[in-house]
């Protein structure tokens, strides 16, 4: 089995950044692909980004693309989301999670493994 804990987000201004961290731990040599969602208040949860852990792959929804990276440390178990250039659109609780191997890469019901969240919130 394993378990994510995200840590990094907090209280940002618009136009600035913030790192997100999620730690993998147990099982982790079963885990495929890595996601970041995620949900703002009355919202869906939403699809973020991936990362593919072997090849280190990226995808990425469009209203991120280009202010968001997706990056992995296999060694250490990680994976980390660099945000930049913060609007107050982003404001959400993000959520790491494991791909159960099975679904679309953009696809919530395809993770079978989230963290707790951590929120992120962005004023104007």
């Amino acid at each position: 089995q394993v378990q994510l804990v995200e840590s990094g987000g907090g209280l940002v201004q618009a136009g600035g950044s913030a790192r997100l961290s999620c730690a993998a731990s147990g099982r982790t040599g079963s885990m495929y692909d890595m996601g970041w969602f995620r949900q703002a208040p009355g919202k869906e949860r939403e699809f973020v980004s991936a990362i593919r852990r072997s090849t280190g792959a990226a995808w990425y929804t469009d209203s991120v693309k280009g202010r968001f990276t997706i990056s992995r440390d296999t060694a250490k178990s990680t994976v980390y989301l660099q945000m930049n250039n913060l609007k107050p659109e982003d404001t959400a609780i993000y959520y790491c999670a494991a791909h159960s191997g099975v679904g679309l890469i953009n696809n919530v019901q395809a993770y079978n493994v989230w963290g707790q969240g951590t929120q992120v919130t962005v004023s104007s």
